[in-house]
């Protein structure tokens, strides 16, 4: 069997199991006669020429690595002058025969166009937001999930002892993922997510009705990007866009934490874990799901499965069209945030 030479790149936010996707590969591509050409910085390095060799030797160790050791950016060749033309071009250019993009909605929805065009690619599903179409976990999401949970449990301590408001802050644009599973986990009194619109009436009223009861304490999780009306409509505390047209968000948990402790006269603090949740070693669960995308990827190059993605359906890995996948951001199960909210207030 003929040896292809394959490009993988590590494109928008980084995220825990990275590493782990690109030791499979490589590990995988040896039994497969792949030999993998590390893109560095995402799709920026196909444009400045920017790559390296990966075999056994440089994805030695990195399983528990956080981080990626290619490097990540979040540039959009579909938005620089001839990017397109530039990309194809240097594939060409090193006898690339196919392309492996690990990403998110951004970076997988530049390989859908890409593939488009005609390049042989294939995509893996990477998002701690956990926001992809088509498959029911995305590796990073655990970790995020398990690092907010840790920083809930020990806020406990501090708002019960202080009879303090206590609101975390975490990640979430468009979906509340993170934010619902982490406050179930962690015994959250209130959640606030993007798909569940609400007001600072009914936050407020959820924190005085514990104090009701006598709870002493509150703790309120609250993803960046909630919508949370405190006077003039709900909407989301945004500060610019990024080069994929996402909005850079921040500010939620502290405007919520200033309006309850006006309220009702708790002394309310914030907490805004931002990348925190992105950082240090993945957890078991996303070592071996990244893992098994890396493998899957590679025997989806092997097998010619174009314009394809890796996805978690049940416990199976399979291969499901990049166009349907990154068709619209999958937002958090109203049934899942019904089942937490059994527990608020």
């Amino acid at each position: 069997m003929a040896i292809q030479k394959v490009a993988v790149l590590t494109g928008g936010g980084d995220a825990p199991g990275l590493n782990a996707v690109l030791r499979a590969i490589v590990r995988r591509g040896a039994e497969r006669n792949l030999e993998i050409m590390g893109i560095r910085d995402g799709w920026e390095g196909l444009l400045e020429d920017n790559h390296e060799r990966l075999n056994r030797r440089r994805v030695a160790g990195i399983l528990h690595l956080g981080g990626t050791i290619l490097g990540t950016s979040r540039l959009n060749p579909m938005a620089v002058e001839n990017g397109p033309q530039r990309v194809i071009q240097a594939l060409e250019r090193h006898n690339v025969n196919a392309v492996i993009a690990i990403g998110g909605e951004g970076t997988l929805s530049i390989a859908r166009e890409m593939h488009e065009l005609g390049v042989k690619i294939v995509g893996v599903p990477k998002t701690i937001d956990n926001d992809l179409g088509c498959t029911d976990f995305t590796f990073g999401f655990d970790t995020a999930v398990s690092i907010a949970t840790e920083a809930i449990d020990r806020l406990h301590s501090t708002a019960e002892s202080h009879q303090r408001c206590m609101v975390v802050e975490v990640m979430g644009r468009h979906v509340g993922w993170i934010a619902a599973y982490a406050g179930l986990a962690g015994g959250a009194d209130v959640v606030l997510v993007p798909e569940r619109p609400t007001t600072i009436d009914a936050v407020v009223e959820r924190v005085e009705r514990r104090r009701q009861r006598g709870s002493r304490f509150s703790i309120i999780v609250c993803a960046e990007g909630a919508m949370v009306d405190l006077g003039e409509g709900a909407k989301v505390v945004a500060d610019g866009y990024d080069d994929f047209g996402h909005m850079k968000l921040g500010g939620i948990g502290e405007r919520v934490a200033r309006a309850v402790e006006q309220r009702t006269g708790i002394e309310s603090r914030v907490t805004v874990l931002g990348y925190i949740q992105r950082g240090g070693t993945p957890t078991a669960h996303d070592r071996i799901l990244a893992t098994r995308y890396g493998v899957a990827a590679a025997d989806m190059v092997s097998e010619g499965k174009w314009g394809m993605m890796a996805a978690l359906q049940g416990n199976d890995i399979v291969a499901v069209p990049l166009a349907e996948a990154t068709r619209g951001l999958k937002t958090l199960d109203p049934r899942f945030y019904d089942l937490a909210s059994v527990f608020f207030g």
